[in-house]
């Protein structure tokens, strides 16, 4: 319609019997005539458009028709520098519109007293707690939804007012998902806690999104039942879905696509869609849910999730060794991985990260690459997996070889190892961290760690290496001052050399964080125009107002 409009206006402005021409012709085209004048109405619509033509051929109407010197449909409000292969710039500009008064009393009128104007509120909710990626603008109202029913009134006010929509969760992610470039409107989803029902012969769960998955693992301990991803603690199932996050146990039980049932979200035109059944497996139409988990708030906003679960594990061990270099540990986690044994957790850390949580926890484990395993089943066949991988350890250089059977001992060494990002900030309290996440085929893992490592261990930054080595997903933590440029330039150029490395190994920018606005720079040389074009397309068709957490995921120079 846009393009028929565009004739409409020019046509009225300047040749007012053009417009009517042109009026008489879509009425025809609209099927207000008989069949039998089909003919006819295609005259008429050609001897409208030939006047039209001459006019505008011979110079006497601004119309620019030339779509390749001004692509359509882009982010064209965001700053298309940010997104762009190899731009270093951190600071998100957006473009910013007033938020009608009529708009605000509308939720008032249905949210009370749960929103809130105030601008320490709507600062902190702008600025990602654990990323350094910042955006010019906060947003400009933060509403705090109690149920589904909510949250359609909020998308379908922000869709008629079209103000831009950010969901926001545990605030857990590092990839400033939760910024807001243009403002508009922050939905925090914290009093979305519910779990709905919980299915034990089933194996499910439905929660809302707000749940946390530490909150709900302690809710199903008593039917003998947990939820098997593990992500940065506080970290909500809504987020989970939103990132497509994993965490330390995906080597065994897969990322939050393969544990995630059925889906129901809310998306940009107030339609409530759920994505399928809660039967483990279903053939029927398109895969909604996937489509949906990890698309970052960008098609719609998730409010109920339907989960697979795990039954809790009669008996654990936890092993640790250690390692004179990086990529002996690695060849380790690669050698364990194709015996076949099944590990529950294969975790590398190097040795300044084990330097960081010994100051963080005053422990003296010994400094150097250490790999930490988890083995689980009956007890006689979690030992007999110990065994076997300490035998593999001892032939790659491996020493000091340990494990643990009480439950205390076993939940303290996670704990470090979950807290370790907070750890290393005990090195350097009032410094940020710039946290890579690459993944590479199995294979290239212990070649792409050495590779980093050397890089790192020749910065003049503080640099940690962790690794979920059973999957090829390795993460650096590189410590630096904030107010020092030299210093931001030098993590990010590390980071650069991290994600590069990675995909010249055929490997990904993201294994778990997403995308957010800090790696859309890399998903054209990763992903490739064409894939980029297709997401754009499948944006554009839910999102027409591109109200949906605009700024995110896709770069905004991609147009279709």
């Amino acid at each position: 319609m846009g393009f028929f409009s565009a004739f409409f206006r020019l046509a009225s402005s300047s040749r007012p019997h053009l417009h009517r021409a042109l009026l008489r012709s879509s009425r025809s085209i609209g099927g207000q005539t008989p069949r039998s004048d089909s003919r006819n109405r295609l005259l008429s619509w050609s001897a409208a458009l030939l006047p039209l033509a001459a006019v505008a051929s011979a110079g006497t109407l601004a119309l620019d028709l030339d779509m390749r010197s001004k692509p359509a449909l882009c982010d064209s409000g965001l700053d298309r520098q940010v997104g762009r292969k190899d731009n270093t710039e951190l600071l998100v500009k957006g473009s910013h519109k007033e938020v009608p008064k009529e708009f605000i009393e509308e939720l008032r009128s249905f949210l009370q007293d749960n929103m809130t104007l105030d601008y320490e509120e709507r600062y902190f909710h702008g600025k990602p707690q654990s990323s350094f990626h910042k955006a010019v603008n906060v947003p400009d109202v933060v509403v705090f939804p109690r149920s589904e029913k909510d949250v359609q009134k909020i998308v379908v006010a922000c869709n008629k007012y079209k103000l831009p929509i950010v969901p926001y969760g545990g605030a857990t992610s590092i990839e400033g998902h939760t910024l807001a470039p243009h403002g508009g409107v922050c939905i925090d989803m914290s009093l979305m806690k519910k779990i709905k029902s919980v299915h034990v012969e089933d194996m499910d769960v439905v929660v809302e999104p707000g749940v946390g998955w530490i909150e709900l693992n302690e809710y199903l301990k008593p039917y003998g039942l947990f939820f098997p991803l593990d992500p940065g603690p506080g970290a909500t199932i809504g987020g989970m879905c939103a990132t497509r996050c994993s965490g330390s146990l995906a080597v065994r039980y897969g990322t939050m696509r393969d544990n995630v049932i059925n889906l129901q979200v809310v998306l940009a035109n107030g339609d409530i869609v759920k994505t399928g059944s809660r039967a483990r497996k279903s053939a029927a139409g398109y895969d909604l849910a996937r489509l949906i988990i990890g698309s970052e708030g960008t098609l719609g906003v998730i409010t109920e999730v339907t989960l697979r679960l795990q039954k809790l594990p009669s008996h654990s061990v936890v092993a640790m060794c250690n390692f004179p270099t990086v990529k002996d540990a690695a060849d380790v986690a690669i050698a364990t991985m194709l015996s076949g044994i099944q590990v529950s957790r294969v975790e590398l850390l190097d040795e300044v990260q084990v330097k960081a949580i010994n100051v963080a926890n005053e422990k003296t484990l010994p400094e150097v690459p250490t790999l930490m395993f988890e083995f689980i089943g009956t007890e006689a066949y979690a030992l007999e997996q110990t065994l076997l991988v300490q035998k593999i350890v001892l032939e790659h250089n491996g020493s000091d070889f340990v494990f643990v059977e009480d439950p205390d001992a076993k939940k303290e060494l996670w704990k470090m190892r979950k807290e370790a990002l907070w750890a290393c900030f005990a090195m350097a309290p009032d410094y940020e961290a710039m946290i890579t996440d690459v993944c590479v085929p199995l294979s290239r893992l212990a070649e792409c760690i050495s590779k980093s490592k050397q890089q790192l261990d020749a910065s003049p930054l503080i640099c940690t290496v962790i690794a979920h080595a059973g999957d090829g997903n390795f993460h650096t933590v590189i410590l630096f001052d904030p107010y020092q440029e030299e210093q931001r330039r030098e993590a990010e150029k590390l980071n650069n050399f991290m994600v590069h490395t990675a995909l010249s190994m055929e490997g990904t920018c993201t294994g778990e964080h997403g995308v957010g606005t800090g790696k859309m720079k890399y998903l054209e040389k990763e992903l490739g125009i064409g894939a980029l074009r297709t997401m754009k397309r499948i944006k554009t068709a839910l999102d027409p107002n591109n109200i949906m957490n605009p700024g995110k995921l896709i770069p905004p120079h991609v147009c279709i």
